[in-house]
C-alpha cells in the first residue's frame, strides 16, 4: 500500500483524536474498510506472530447494545490522569505533555467534588453515545495464552498491539475518516458483555476498541503540544537535564 497524495509526516501531524459525533448516514466505504484493514495487516509484530483478530461492529442494533453497557469510571484512573491535566494554554503550552482539562468531561475534572453516584452518570452519559454516535467500530482482540518467546510480561506482543493501531489510525487519516481509541471496552465485566454480543471466544482479550467515521463537525480546536526534540534526545550518553536535578 502507498501513500500517494499525503506525505507521512505530514499525515502524522494531523493524526489527532476525534471525540466529535459522527455522521451516522456517512457511512464508511468497503474499499477503504479494507485499506485500513490491510494496513493493520502489516503491522510489525514480535516473531511475526500476528496475534491478533479484528472485528468490523457496523450494525446499528449491535452498537446500540454495546453502547448501552454500564461503563462505570474508574476512579484510579481519573485520578491519575487529572495530574496529567493543563487547566489553561499558557499551562499546556509550560509543560508540553498532557492535555487540556477541556477536552474531557466535567465530572473528571472535578472528581473531588463530584459523588460516585454523579460521577457514575455522567461517565455513562458521555461513553455511552461516544459509541453510539458511530458508523463503525473495529474492536481488537488477541489470545492472552500466547506470549512472545522470551518477551518476560509479553511486553513485545502489547508492543505489537500498538503497532496495529498505529497503522490503524494513520491509514484512516490518510483516507479522511476520523477515528477515536477506547480502552474502556477492555474492563472485567465491560469486556465480558462485549465478548458475548460479538461471539468472541473468552480467551480472545479485548486490547483496544477504535470508533470511526466523518464528523459532523469540524474538528475541536484543541491546542496540541509536544516536547521539542532536544528535550528527549541524547547524544552517545544520557544527559540529566537541569528540570530533573
Amino acid at each position: 500500500m502507498t501513500i500517494a497524495h499525503r506525505d507521512l509526516l505530514d499525515i502524522m501531524w494531523q493524526r489527532h483524536t476525534c471525540r466529535a459525533a459522527f455522521d451516522l448516514n456517512r457511512k464508511i466505504r468497503e474499499p477503504d474498510l479494507q485499506l485500513i484493514l490491510d494496513a493493520a495487516r502489516w503491522a510489525p509484530t514480535a516473531h511475526n506472530m500476528q496475534n491478533f483478530e479484528i472485528i468490523a461492529v457496523d450494525d446499528e442494533s449491535r452498537l446500540a447494545v454495546i453502547s448501552a453497557i454500564r461503563l462505570q469510571p474508574v476512579e484510579t484512573f481519573v485520578r491519575e490522569d487529572s495530574r496529567r491535566l493543563s487547566f489553561s494554554e499558557g499551562e499546556l503550552l509550560r509543560r508540553r505533555t498532557g492535555l487540556l482539562a477541556s477536552m474531557f468531561p466535567e465530572s473528571w475534572q472535578e472528581l473531588e467534588a463530584a459523588s460516585e453516584e454523579d460521577a457514575g452518570a455522567a461517565s455513562l452519559i458521555y461513553l455511552g453515545r461516544t459509541i453510539e454516535t458511530c458508523p463503525l467500530l473495529l474492536v481488537v482482540v488477541y489470545d492472552d495464552r500466547v506470549e512472545t518467546p522470551a518477551s518476560e510480561g509479553d511486553s513485545l506482543g502489547l508492543m505489537s498491539l500498538g503497532c496495529v493501531m498505529q497503522n490503524l489510525w494513520l491509514s484512516a487519516e490518510n483516507l479522511g475518516i476520523s477515528m477515536q481509541v477506547l480502552s474502556g471496552l477492555g474492563a472485567d465485566d465491560v469486556e465480558h458483555q462485549v465478548q458475548s454480543i460479538l461471539g468472541i471466544p473468552r480467551h480472545l482479550k479485548i486490547s483496544f476498541a477504535a470508533r470511526m467515521g466523518y464528523p459532523l463537525a469540524g474538528p475541536a480546536s484543541h491546542l496540541r503540544v509536544r516536547r521539542k526534540i532536544q528535550d528527549f534526545t541524547h547524544r552517545n550518553r544520557y544527559q540529566l537535564r537541569a528540570e530533573q536535578s
